[in-house]
């Protein structure tokens, strides 16, 4: 049986019970994108936008000159791009995701 109708909705008969459910393109799930096809793009797009956004928060202690280079180099490494790359196992990365990051972290520099 394939549930997936072409108008958008499907109906499911669970222990007697219908409930009609959306089909939908892409979803947030324990803070991932997923997306029907499969591919990482959503997911990718998510996190270089989590990473931007704590790269922010982080600005005041990673422009300081009170704080040494080593010292933020590894709270960048640690807050910002671990926020970038969480999950990212589990990602079926191609080479313009692997660019998109790239590009994203370049440009935090």
């Amino acid at each position: 049986m394939n549930p997936v109708t072409s108008t958008g909705r499907t109906s499911v008969d669970i222990d007697s019970v219908s409930a009609n459910l959306e089909l939908l393109d892409e979803f947030c799930y324990l803070v991932d994108m997923l997306s029907v096809d499969g591919d990482a793009d959503a997911a990718v797009e998510a996190r270089i936008r989590i990473g931007w956004n704590k790269f922010w928060q982080l600005v005041p202690l990673l422009s300081s000159r009170d704080i040494s280079l080593i010292r933020r180099g590894r709270l960048y490494s640690s807050c910002v791009r671990s926020s970038m790359l969480h999950g990212s196992e589990t990602w079926p990365v191609r080479k313009e995701n692997e660019v998109a990051l790239q590009r994203a972290e370049i440009r935090m520099a």
